[in-house]
């Protein structure tokens, strides 16, 4: 029988007697086995990337909306309040609305919101300071609002008029002193619901009376850890859906909610759904690759076993049986493959380094997608081989030293 040095010593052999022919068959696999581990490894990355980001953001939030009226109250304030787990908790109505700066009008996302709303919407103040339960007339901008909106930048003390629609189908109109302006978060990507940059906050009372409404819109609340995150966000959701009156039978129906709720957990498994998604469909078209490198080194091999007919002949007159014939091609289709395999590992891991350093975001390289990379070029070898070295195996020995 042949032993797995014989085989590895004949397969270098062959290889070396073609190199340039081996060498343009492992094309195909290096291009598969890169693109595959390319788009794992961005993927990994990409999902690194907004789970930092997000935790940059802003960590442990509870977000709980309603886009009908008279839904929440005070009431409802009190129970996510005295919920356990909860470390702090802001009701916001928010509303599109119009911003006048002297001659000048743009529009803005306007939020009313209690004191707490700095804790929880992890607000940090560039300048001047953040609004209080007792403040009235007064704005805090985020930093586009501030620098971007206008022609002339605003800054502490300026006033600006902001008017809203009310919920009696008229416009209400109040001047603001602008008491701070709201640093940029230190994530570059910001979940839109926690993003204080293009928004403008003023005081929840002062936002209702505008509206012409006393309800609450929904809740800013912050649990206090991620690890009760989930549990916390269940309990929330319980007993809010108790207080607005869903049946018992309805409480996990989400249909049945007047409401909305999520946390930080879900957006990023939203993203890495949406970011696995997208991997799995790279990878997918990148096995079109792996699959013509497969067809590449099978007509290889056969090209390879018509060569060496003779050469089987003698083998088989001195001894090697089917099994031994078998075993020298597809040792030698699977070292051609994993030459491929190698290269491609390289490449792969070279290109998500590349669009890395170009976005400015952090590789992933796990071992075990290494591992990947050389067990794809390994099967890919294996099953490419079986075929010819099957054939090659069942030559009669004396048609074989016939071969011209």
């Amino acid at each position: 029988m042949v032993g797995l040095s014989e085989a590895l010593k004949l397969a270098f052999a062959s290889i070396r007697s073609a190199k340039l022919r081996s060498a343009l068959t492992t094309l195909g696999v290096i291009i598969g086995v890169a693109a595959v581990i390319a788009n794992i490894s961005l993927g990994a990355s990409f999902g690194q990337y907004f789970e930092e980001e997000i935790g940059a953001s802003g960590t442990n939030f509870i977000v709980v909306f309603t886009e009908k009226n008279n839904v929440f109250g005070d009431s409802q304030f009190n129970i996510v309040e005295n919920t356990k787990g909860v470390a702090a908790v802001s009701p916001i109505n928010q509303q599109s609305a119009t911003l006048r700066y002297q001659s000048a009008e743009r529009t803005a996302t306007v939020s009313g919101v209690l004191a707490d709303y700095e804790e929880v919407g992890n607000i940090r103040m560039e300048h001047g300071q953040f609004i209080t339960n007792q403040d009235q007339n007064v704005a805090v901008i985020g930093s586009d609002v501030a620098y971007e909106k206008f022609d002339r930048n605003l800054s502490v003390k300026n006033f600006i008029n902001i008017s809203i629609k009310n919920v009696d189908g008229g416009v209400s109109t109040r001047t603001f002193r602008i008491k701070g302006i709201v640093q940029d978060p230190d994530a570059s990507f910001v979940s839109p619901e926690v993003d204080p940059s293009g928004r403008v906050f003023i005081p929840l009372s002062v936002m209702q009376e505008m509206q012409h409404r006393d309800d609450i819109g929904g809740f800013f609340i912050k649990a206090d850890s991620l690890e009760i995150l989930n549990r916390v966000t269940d309990d929330v959701d319980e007993n809010l859906a108790r207080s607005v009156g869903v049946p018992s039978r309805d409480i996990d129906n989400e249909d049945a909610k007047p409401y909305e709720i999520f946390n930080q957990q879900d957006i990023l498994d939203q993203i890495n759904q949406l970011s696995s998604a997208l991997t799995s469909i790279l990878v997918a078209i990148a096995l079109i690759s792996l699959i013509v490198g497969s067809i590449g080194i099978m007509n290889i091999m056969l090209v390879t076993v018509t060569e060496r007919t003779k050469e089987i002949g003698l083998m088989k007159s001195l001894g090697y049986n089917y099994f031994d014939i078998l075993t020298l091609f597809i040792v030698e289709s699977v070292i051609i493959s994993l030459f491929g395999g190698i290269f491609g590992v390289l490449l792969g891991m070279a290109a998500s380094m590349a669009v890395n350093n170009y976005l400015d975001i952090s590789g992933v390289f796990p071992l075990s997608l290494i591992i990947l990379g050389f067990g794809i070029s390994f099967v890919v070898g294996l099953i490419s081989g079986v075929y010819p070295a099957s054939k090659a195996a069942k030559m009669d020995p004396v048609e074989a030293l016939r071969h011209e």
